[in-house]
């Protein structure tokens, strides 16, 4: 079963070590909880939902010019059939999205150098979608990095341990809708790439989740709660003691709408198997060319115009 965390008895310090020990259950089974009273504004998730609404609602000649596989730093806009999560079923995914990065301005030495995903932001013309985009990014962040401290908690690790690895992170927030009905699936059977994944929805059905040794089931919708989920990095990382489990959005009976905040490390930092968590079972190696070598094998090449 995916249990549902209250963050208040941590964020409030009322049972933080009863919160930390049914955390660390979490990650080291499913991999997959539900996070209630995280502290984000539910008004503030009503205006994202209502700016990705706007976005989606225009014409494609408009959003393709937005197009994220011509975004060597993954922002921007990625049209209905240009990912394929499941590299294995040869199955496109029915879904459309919109990506933003950690912001810069155009004249920061990392972008003027050409950096891993170290570009600027790209932005439809559409009043206060920026800034509603980027209040809520801050938001997801700062929880992101909370949670960060339970599981340092949870690992044994000095406190502080994570924080330099977050400070300007590959952290992604993506919008995503999916349209109704239909063949296919909305999105195919895939783990996070990142540290943690929060996400919250509309609350239309469609996500699935499959435990190690078991079959899909289905993620259950609390109002106001976020899903959260361990990504591979961290399942790195933490050297296999948490696990990212794989899901998967089934084609909903209406149109389903999400927003993810995918936390992954900063570009330079080095992901290798933490102290206490035995013989490492993978080589060190930046966050930057791990999130590049997944994400090369998701996107399709942009359409010869």
């Amino acid at each position: 079963m995916i249990p549902i965390l209250d963050w208040s008895r941590f964020a409030d310090a009322t049972d933080r070590d009863g919160f930390v020990a049914d955390l660390g259950r979490a990650c080291r089974d499913t991999g997959f909880f539900l996070l209630a009273n995280h502290g984000i504004p539910g008004t503030l998730i009503d205006r994202v939902f209502a700016q990705s609404d706007a976005f989606f609602a225009r014409t494609e000649a408009e959003k393709t010019t937005l197009d994220i596989r011509r975004n060597r730093h993954n922002r921007g806009w990625a049209c209905m059939g240009s990912e394929a999560l499941d590299d294995t079923s040869g199955q496109m995914d029915r879904k459309e999205a919109f990506n933003v990065g950690f912001d810069l301005p155009a004249d920061d030495p990392r972008v003027i150098a050409g950096d891993p995903f170290r570009g600027v932001n790209v932005w439809p013309e559409q009043d206060g979608f920026r800034e509603t985009m980027l209040e809520y990014y801050g938001a997801a962040l700062s929880l992101g990095v909370a949670l960060h401290e339970a599981f340092e908690i949870e690992l044994g690790l000095p406190k502080g341990f994570f924080a330099p690895h977050f400070t300007e992170p590959m952290a992604t927030l993506r919008v995503l809708r999916y349209p109704a009905g239909g063949d296919g699936i909305g999105a195919g059977a895939h783990s996070d790439y990142g540290s943690i994944t929060l996400l919250t929805t509309d609350g239309v059905a469609g996500l699935q989740v499959r435990p190690r040794g078991g079959d899909w089931m289905d993620v259950p919708h609390v109002a106001g709660a976020y899903v959260v989920n361990i990504g591979d990095c961290l399942m790195r990382w933490t050297n296999d003691t948490y696990v990212s489990t794989p899901h998967r959005v089934l084609a909903p009976e209406r149109v389903r709408r999400s927003i993810a905040f995918f936390l992954d490390p900063n570009p330079d930092s080095v992901v290798a198997a933490l102290p206490g968590t035995g013989t490492p079972k993978y080589a060190p190696i930046t966050g930057a060319n791990y999130l590049r070598s997944r994400l090369d094998a998701t996107y399709t090449p942009p359409e010869t115009k």
